[in-house]
C-alpha cells in the first residue's frame, strides 16, 4: 500500500499538555509518526513524499481570518512580549460572548477550543504538511489507487473551519473529503477515533454531499463533551447525513464491530463515490486516553468489515497515543484493507 508521509510534522513539538486540571507530559509528539513510520517501512509499504497542493484545499475548508490567524499567531504572540514558547488561551467566550476581538490574547481564546493545542514555532508548517499528505493521498486514490494510508500529524479532526483544539489545528479528513467532492461527487468519512470527530461533523453539518458517521467513546464525561451525541443528525440541507453511535467506556472488539456494523449499512445506503477514515488508533485497550478496549487483533476485523464495502478509501492518520502498540495495530489494519 502507498503510504503518503511529510517530515514536516517534526516541526511540530508541543510541550504543554493540560487535562484534567494538570499538566502532564504531551502525548502528541514526534515519536508517534515515528513509530507508525518504522511499522510500515518495516512491513514493506510503499513510502510516498507529498507535493505541496498549495492553500486551496485547506481554503475550502477553513475561514480566511482563522488560516491568517494560525500562520501568523506564533509571530504576533512573541511581538507581544509574551515569555512562553507556546501560544496558549488563558480566556475562551463564554456561551454568551460572541465577538471576536483584534487583540492577541482574545484572539487566542477565540480560535482554540481548549488547552489541547499548544501552537510553537513550527506548529503551521507541520499542520500544512498535513494537509498536503491527506490531498496527496487522496489524489493518488482518484487516480486509481484501491486504498491509499495518509500518514498525518499533526492531526484534525477535532478542528473546525475556524478553531483548533484536541491536538488538531487544519481538518486534514475534511480537507481531504472536500477536495474529492470536486472530482468525484459525493463521499463519505467514517470516524473511528476513539474521540468524536466533532470539528469533522461541524464542517458538513448542513451538506447533503458529505455522509459523516463516527463510532466513539460516550462524550458524556469523555472529550470532547458537547459533541457526538446519538440525536446530532444535521441540519438543513445535511439533515439526515450525519450519524453518531457513541459506545459505551470500555466497549471491546464484539459490540464494537456490532455497532459497526450500523455503521457500514448507512454508508452503502448514502452510495458515496470513495470513503475517507478518519483512523484513530487510540480505541485501543493499553491507549494512554483510553475510552474504549479495542485489541490489536479487533483492529484488523474492523479494517476487514470496512474494506468490504469495496470503495476506494483514504485512510486519514488521526489519534493514537500508546507508542509501544502503534506498530502493530497500524499493520493490523492495513493488513486488514489488504
Amino acid at each position: 500500500m502507498k503510504v503518503v508521509h511529510s517530515d514536516t510534522h517534526e516541526s511540530h513539538n508541543p510541550k504543554t499538555y493540560f487535562k484534567g486540571g494538570g499538566f502532564f507530559e504531551p502525548q502528541e509528539v514526534p515519536a508517534r509518526v515515528e513509530a507508525l513510520l518504522d511499522a510500515v517501512i518495516s512491513a514493506g509499504h510503499q513510502i510516498v513524499t507529498p507535493a505541496d497542493h498549495g492553500p486551496a484545499p485547506r481554503a475550502a475548508v477553513h475561514t480566511p481570518e482563522y488560516l491568517t490567524f494560525l500562520e501568523t499567531i506564533y509571530d504576533r504572540w512573541k511581538a507581544m512580549g509574551s515569555d512562553s514558547d507556546e501560544v496558549l488561551p488563558n480566556i475562551h467566550p463564554g456561551r454568551h460572548m460572541s465577538s471576536m476581538p483584534t487583540g492577541v490574547v482574545g484572539q487566542v481564546g477565540y480560535f482554540t477550543a481548549d488547552l489541547s493545542a499548544p501552537i510553537g514555532v513550527g506548529t503551521w508548517e507541520a499542520a500544512c504538511g498535513a494537509a498536503n499528505t491527506a490531498v496527496h493521498a487522496t489524489q493518488l486514490m482518484i487516480e486509481g489507487e484501491k486504498t491509499v494510508y495518509a500518514l498525518c500529524r499533526p492531526p484534525g479532526h477535532h478542528a473546525y473551519k475556524d478553531q483548533a483544539g484536541g491536538f488538531c489545528f487544519l481538518n486534514n479528513t475534511a480537507i481531504a473529503a472536500h477536495h474529492a467532492t470536486t472530482q468525484l461527487g459525493r463521499v463519505a468519512v467514517l470516524d473511528i477515533d476513539v474521540h468524536h470527530g466533532n470539528g469533522t461533523q461541524g464542517i458538513f453539518y448542513d451538506r447533503s454531499d458529505v455522509l459523516t458517521v463516527s463510532l466513539h467513546c460516550d462524550p458524556t464525561d469523555y472529550y470532547p463533551h458537547y459533541a457526538g451525541y446519538a440525536h446530532e443528525r444535521g441540519e438543513g440541507a445535511g439533515l439526515g447525513y450525519n450519524l453518531n453511535l457513541p459506545q459505551a467506556p470500555d466497549t471491546s472488539d464484539e459490540a464494537y464491530l456490532q455497532a459497526l456494523e450500523t455503521a457500514l449499512a448507512t454508508i452503502r445506503s448514502f452510495a458515496p463515490a470513495a470513503l475517507f477514515v478518519a483512523l484513530g488508533l487510540d480505541a485501543h485497550e493499553n491507549d494512554p486516553l483510553r475510552g474504549l478496549a479495542v485489541t490489536t487483533g479487533g483492529f484488523n476485523k474492523i479494517a476487514r468489515k470496512i474494506s468490504s464495502l469495496d470503495l476506494p478509501t483514504v485512510l486519514v492518520q488521526e489519534g493514537g497515543y500508546d507508542r509501544t502498540n502503534l506498530g502493530p495495530n497500524i499493520i493490523s489494519v492495513l493488513s486488514g484493507f489488504e
